[in-house]
């Protein structure tokens, strides 16, 4: 059957409608193996056995191989001529250049939620903030760094630029993978400073908002290089 015969030329464009279909298994396989690795499940430098990760998640080699492959393209993991697949070890350059972008975007973003922020928006925020100061208080790391994501992807979503949030979502999972390592003694601290950039962000003064921001993002970086911080070259 030829095109003309397969959609009609006149046909309205409501007239054709999307397949429905399952969210494909390898993708799924994908996405638990970058929460694992994010939350430290599969730690860096862990070696993945393939049989042993389908077996776990209750799938077949296919899929976890497909996904491992799409892992490596994305710099999760690494794989290994004769020795297999390994959680990827961040350098201290992957960290700063992912940090350098970090800071152009939480700027930004600041900048944006400054200027766009109701009192209903800011009121959220703040709800946002004090149930993360409970997971910093209760010193479960995997909560604040949770909580952590919530707020900056809060600050995104008063930002309204639905393109910066993406990106800062982008950046975000790998940052959390990132911040893990330094929330333990960064907690407290970070926290203070999302209090002072929720205060900016309330007053309107975009200026403060983003240079507040980016010294956030600084901290962060400085924490991470620090003493028991993360990578090396």
């Amino acid at each position: 059957m030829g095109a003309t015969g397969m959609f009609d030329e006149g046909a309205t464009p409501g007239s054709i409608r999307p397949v429905e279909r399952p969210v494909p298994l390898r993708q799924s396989v994908y996405e638990a193996l970058v929460e694992l690795i994010v939350a430290g499940a599969l730690r860096a430098g862990q070696h993945l056995v393939e049989s042993e990760l389908a077996r776990q998640l209750g799938v077949s080699r296919q899929p976890v191989r497909e996904a491992l492959h799409r892992l490596e393209a994305e710099g999760w993991i690494d794989l290994r001529p004769s020795q297999g697949a390994f959680v990827h070890v961040p350098t201290d350059r992957e960290v700063d250049q992912l940090l350098d972008v970090r800071e152009l975007l939480e700027g930004a973003t600041a900048r944006l939620a400054a200027r766009a922020a109701t009192p209903e928006a800011v009121a959220a925020l703040h709800a946002t903030w004090e149930e993360g100061l409970k997971a910093v208080e209760s010193g479960d790391v995997a909560a604040t760094v949770a909580a952590n994501n919530e707020f900056h992807a809060a600050v995104a979503d008063i930002a309204g630029n639905a393109v910066l949030a993406q990106l800062v979502d982008i950046v975000g999972r790998r940052v959390r993978w990132y911040y893990r390592k330094v929330a333990p003694a960064r907690g407290h601290e970070s926290w203070a400073e999302h209090a002072e950039l929720l205060a900016a962000i309330e007053a309107g003064d975009e200026d403060q908002a983003a240079g507040l921001a980016r010294v956030h993002t600084e901290r962060t970086r400085t924490a991470y290089h620090g003493p028991g911080g993360g990578a090396k070259d």
